[in-house]
């Protein structure tokens, strides 16, 4: 948690706007009419082939889909789409599936548009509702294939039902059979409806809509209402929200009847609200899991209450009158006279006194549980129905609902009631039935829940309670006159910009951002609003780290919000769960110290306000008092007497005091020769000492603020006369920090090879060979457990580093107190050797850490003596450094390679002055033009191995560059094998017909292979990319003379690197070699194919299989390998016999091989006797 002015990279979210998310819709019209018109044309020809049909329908959905966000296009082409498909619905000879699919496309168009903007456009003549209803005959519920087809025909059967002719009409002029009696086309409807609204599929929701526009027609509601309700409530009192079908079966009934209840006139539900009340609370749904159950629970209700109570708008609401923005805008402009807003009926209720029927009561109450539901839906459902039912009570009567609806903001509530209580409050708001004289007590609770943050286990909740208060102050803007909000200006404005800038979720701060732009807008009283509109906008704020440490810089300037955001910031943020918070938090704080420094030092903020006294040539103390600075001395012995270093909040008191100080030695406070120094130095000591006891994600942060806080204290108290050390400091300090690097301890050794990194010049003179040696120590591996130490190696080389930098350079200078002659062959060494640590456990190849470090270590200090004393950078050493850095941009992590190509690209184009004795400078440079390698992504492998294998071709690199591509060819990686393979190709294609230049290449990786035998890490990616290379005829110009060389050494060399190995895949890999070495002529080939053989041999029947396997392939490879005559005896023996059955077996077909093709038998070495 080191505090920097640069933005925090963990902080709570850092977010990078997806290009999607801010781009603006910018269709303007349908522009895939003729497209739509050819599909549609179409369908009859592609019905019968299912991919044809699957494309056209895909295709359909794609069009479709982009008018999401602007169906309205779509409206003047729905009529025309709309008859095509009809058209094929209607036709007699269409089939089924064609008119199946004909109502899928029509579900598109409805998905899209929606089904209340399409229903009108159905056709609704009397002689539509025969055809539409024997359509329902060849409909099977329970076919899910088809279910748009009855979705369609639902919403097409609901608007016939509006025909103004009984339907009793109808019944006379339909024919009737022999002995049957036809079903009236009333009771017809009805059984359908009743049948789909208990389906699974969306058909319910259509036959819901059919339920509420059949059952409110005037004939139908007559004979039929009573009983489809009592049908309906007995269905939903005998299930159960246990079961599915209970759930699928209540949903069903709730949507018929909440659409009953929305479409039907008032006097004729009247009659059965209570009844259906009753049935609703005997049905328990608050105490269901399934959300949409207790939504539509909620809908039906207050649907209920609107029915107990007469539709009429209250006259005492509060009216604001002009909503227009424009002519808002007007009324402010000078001459113009302000037109009065509020009713007179305000203060009287007029003839709005009547008896309010008992089941509102129940409904309210019901409503305001909905409120506190753990789902957003209901709740916002409950809300809606809140404000509906407060605009049709009396005044006192609304003004009890707002009292009830204020009770969710208690500190016993959880947030789901918070959240409900704003979107209520906003509701209320918006519809004017909250009061100005309420305006106080709910402004208070909303600036409370503008900063609602409760802590739950690992995360916070209260987020969507911030955003609905929100949403809360943008309703007010478009409700409230100015001069009823101008008490509450203030504190709304500065509340919105505190969550605009330091809320932690990017959607709060967004919505805060929009609510003070709505007030701004609407109000015009917020101060600055203008300006700070033009900066904290809505893509501004989206950076946490913009809005922390830019943003409130600018707002701070204005003196109306100074206050109340560093208020926040101390009270709310600076004690914030989240780390980062709290970091961002400190580091604003310090930012805006400059604009009250005063104000500020009530608070402390000490480092800024020494800053802030440096540049005018005070004193931090000018702006501290005698009581700040002693408590700012006592803190830590404080903490320490509580014992709050220790346990689980132990980690971040030591992380905060360690940055405390930091921070107060930075600022110079008077403390030098005080006892608090040697207790700032214990808790430094201790916290290095006991990193090993703190969690893993956490180290790396106390280390370093550690660290910090240890190079501040001693440049500021350790100093005895600028540029000397107080004896007793420099007797005890450095042995003990060098006894540490001995601990058992890795992460000690960590720590305490920082430290003595960041110790000062003047502590490390006279001791700096003691340190040099201690570190390097710590850089080698000489026991088992030092090889386990790879973070301890790398803190070690990065430390050598940095006291490289602080002590300088001077060839002739004393090697006790800055790097000369003497002592710079053992910084080499340190730094050079661990460029060969590849040290792996079970996080992986630890060893690329002391690699990136050593590299990086080697490039400053080049660096610095190119600068300085360039005659201490010998040719062999800077050879041997260009050419480990060039090896490790040749490997196959990607991050490290890329690393390694920077580091040498850095060395190479480094020109004030250029390191001497580069090799190959000049061909180098023209490889890697400074201009074209600026551009290159080293990550990539496609782009980073065709640059790097050019070096193949210096032969100072080849060696190196070979090793670090055997390693990359040889990976497992797909795209490092594919292009670091490609990239070697197309060098030995270059170089494959030059005999002198391919012998040097094959000597090298003959070398490459000495080297390295029996090291698994290169060796079997070598023997993979050797592979490689003799499949792809690399080495044909060698395959014509006999016994060459090459062939000779390599297969000796094969034969070393597998003997009495048990490696599965190194045997494999030896196998694909020695069947490509059989190209070369001469005896090597029988040696070759016996090594084969004795691998058909092998006691691991996977081997033997493998072998074999692969030497049928080599004998259809290589047509001159086997006499004719024997051919097929060889491929019958290879092919035909079981090489994992028992051993004698399996010799016995390998010894017959041996004969077919002239090799000598393999003879059995018998095991010597112990003791013979």
């Amino acid at each position: 948690m080191v505090l920097s002015n640069e933005p925090a990279a963990s902080a709570a979210e850092e977010e990078v706007e997806d290009d999607a998310l801010v781009r603006a819709s910018t269709l303007e019209a349908f522009g895939e009419s003729a497209e739509t018109r050819a599909l549609l044309r179409s369908l009859p020809a592609v019905h019968r082939e299912r991919a044809a049909r699957e494309v056209a329908e895909e295709r359909f959905r794609v069009i479709m889909d982009k008018y999401q966000e602007q169906p309205h296009l779509l409206d003047p082409h729905l009529e025309w789409m709309m008859n095509s498909l009809l058209d094929i619905v209607q036709d007699e000879t269409s089939l089924p599936d064609l008119v199946h699919l004909a109502f899928k496309f029509l579900y598109i168009i409805t998905k899209v548009r929606g089904y209340k903007v399409f229903l009108r456009l159905f056709p609704h003549e009397v002689a539509d509702v025969q055809p539409v209803l024997d359509m329902f005959t060849g409909q099977n519920p329970k076919d899910h294939e088809t279910w748009e087809t009855r979705y369609m025909l639902l919403l097409w059967l609901s608007v016939t039902c509006l025909i103004p002719f009984d339907f009793s009409r109808l019944d006379g002029n339909l024919p009737t059979q022999s002995g049957e009696t036809r079903m009236p086309i009333m009771d017809r409807i009805l059984q359908i409806a009743q049948s789909y609204l208990v389906v699974s599929d969306k058909a319910r929701d259509a036959a819901a809509v059919l339920v509420s526009k059949f059952i409110t027609r005037p004939d139908v509601k007559q004979r039929k209402m009573a009983s489809f309700l009592d049908w309906s409530l007995c269905t939903l009192a005998h299930s159960s929200f246990q079961t599915i079908d209970g759930v699928i079966t209540m949903d069903g009934m709730l949507q018929a009847l909440a659409q009953i209840f929305k479409h039907g006139k008032r006097e004729d539900c009247l009659p059965y609200a209570n009844t259906v009340l009753q049935c609703l609370d005997g049905c328990r749904l608050p105490e269901s899991s399934h959300t949409l159950l207790r939504k539509l629970g909620v809908k039906l209700v207050q649907r209920l209450g609107l029915t107990f109570l007469k539709p009429k708008v209250a006259t005492w609401r509060y009216q604001r009158g002009c909503r227009s923005l424009a002519a808002n805008l007007q009324l402010r402009a000078p001459g113009k006279s302000e037109q009065k807003l509020l009713s007179d009926s305000l203060t009287s209720d007029g003839d709005e006194d009547y008896d309010v029927p008992e089941g509102v009561e129940t409904v309210i109450e019901q409503l305001l549980v909905g409120l506190k539901d753990k789902d957003t839906i209901v709740r916002w459902s409950a809300a809606k129905g809140i404000g509906r039912m407060a605009g049709r009570l009396p005044r006192e009567l609304a003004d009890d609902v707002v009292g009830s609806v204020l009770d969710c903001f208690s500190f016993q509530e959880t947030d789901k009631a918070w959240h409900g209580g704003c979107l209520a409050l906003a509701e209320l708001g918006r519809r004017g039935l909250l009061l100005p004289s309420r305006l106080s007590e709910v402004v208070t609770v909303i600036l409370k829940a503008l900063t609602y943050d409760e802590k739950r286990g690992a995360c916070s909740v209260g987020a969507n309670v911030r955003d609905a208060a929100c949403y809360v102050c943008w309703a007010f803007a478009r409700a409230y006159e100015p001069q009823e909000l101008t008490p509450f200006v203030t504190a709304i404005s500065s509340a919105l910009v505190i969550a605009a800038v330091f809320d932690r979720n990017v959607n709060c701060r967004r919505a805060a951002s929009a609510a003070f732009q709505e007030n701004v807008g609407r109000q015009g009283t917020f101060p600055h609003g203008i300006d700070i509109l033009t900066t904290a906008d809505y893509f501004a704020v989206g950076n946490i780290s913009n809005c922390f440490l830019i943003i409130s810089v600018f707002i701070a300037g204005f003196q109306e919000y100074t206050k109340p955001m560093i208020d926040h910031l101390v009270s709310m943020k600076i004690n914030h769960w989240d780390g980062a918070i709290r970091e961002l938090s400190a580091k604003a704080l310090h930012n805006l110290t400059s604009l009250v420094p005063e104000y500020m030092a009530t608070h402390e903020v000490t480092y800024a306000l020494y800053e802030l006294a440096a540049q005018s040539n005070r004193l931090v103390t000018d702006y501290l008092d005698e009581k700040a600075v002693q408590s700012l001395k006592q803190i830590h012995q404080q903490l320490c007497d509580r014992h709050l270093y220790r346990g689980l909040g132990g980690e971040l008191m030591r992380q905060a005091v360690c940055i405390l100080i930091e921070k107060l030695s930075l600022s110079r406070m008077p403390f030098k020769g005080d006892t608090v120094i040697e207790g700032w130095q214990w808790l430094i000591n201790d916290t290095l000492r006991s990193l090993h006891l703190v969690s893993s994600h956490s180290r790396e942060q106390i280390k370093e603020v550690a660290v910090s806080a240890l190079a501040a204290v001693c440049n500021e108290y350790y100093k005895k006369e600028p540029g000397e050390a107080g004896s007793t400091i420099t007797e005890e300090l450095i042995p003990q920090y060098l006894a540490e690097l001995r601990s058992p301890e890795e992460m000690t050794r960590c720590g305490f090879s920082s430290a003595l990194g960041a110790l000062p010049c003047f502590l490390l003179r006279g001791h700096l060979q003691q340190v040099l040696s201690g570190l390097r120590r710590v850089t080698c591996t000489t026991s088992p457990m030092d090889v386990s130490f790879a973070e301890a190696r790398r803190d070690g080389l990065k430390a050598i580093s940095r006291i490289c930098q602080t002590v300088g350079v001077n060839t002739q200078g004393p090697p006790d107190e800055v790097i000369c002659q003497e002592n710079i062959s053992e910084v080499y060494a340190a730094l050079l050797g661990c460029m060969s640590d590849y040290t792996t456990d079970s996080r992986g190849d630890v060893g690329a850490w002391v690699r990136e470090a050593s590299m990086t270590s080697l490039m400053d200090l080049m660096l610095l003596l190119a600068q300085t004393e360039p005659v201490l950078i010998e040719a062999h050493i800077c050879e041997r450094v260009m050419c480990c850095v060039a090896q490790q941009a040749s490997e196959k992590i990607d991050r490290f390679r890329a690393h390694a190509a920077r580091v040498f690209l850095t060395l190479l184009h480094f020109d004030s002055p250029p390191i001497p004795h580069v090799p190959h400078r000049k061909e180098l440079e023209s490889l890697f033009p400074r201009s074209d390698v600026a551009t290159v992504n080293w990550n990539a492998p496609s782009q980073a191995f065709p640059l790097i294998t050019q070096l193949l071709g210096l032969p100072t690199y080849r060696y190196h560059v070979l090793l670090g591509l055997a390693v990359s060819v040889g990976g497992l990686t797909e795209s490092t094998v594919r292009h670091s393979t490609q990239s070697l190709f197309e060098y030995m294609k270059g170089i494959q017909k030059d005999a002198q230049v391919l012998e040097s290449f094959s000597e090298t990786l003959l070398k490459v292979f000495e080297d390295n035998l029996l090291n698994d890490r290169v060796s079997v990616s070598l023997l993979k990319m050797l592979d490689q290379l003799l499949a792809n005829g690399c080495f044909d110009i060698f395959t014509a003379e006999e016994n060459h060389p090459f062939c000779v050494k390599l297969l000796t060399l094969c034969k070393e690197e597998i003997k009495k190995s048990k490696d599965i895949q190194k045997l494999r890999s030896s196998i694909a070699v020695l069947c490509g070495m059989v190209q070369f002529s001469g005896d090597v080939r029988k040696k070759v194919l016996l090594q084969l053989f004795l691998l058909l041999g092998h006691p691991f029947p996977v081997i033997r299989k493998s072998t074999a396997s692969q030497v049928y392939e080599m004998v259809l490879t290589y047509s001159d390998l086997v006499d004719a005559e024997v051919l097929d005896e060889v491929m019958s023996v290879l092919s035909d016999t079981a090489w994992d059955s028992e051993l004698p077996v399996v010799r016995g077909q390998r010894n017959h091989l041996c004969d077919l093709l002239g090799v000598p038998r393999p003879q059995l070495v018998p095991k010597p006797v112990p003791g013979s």
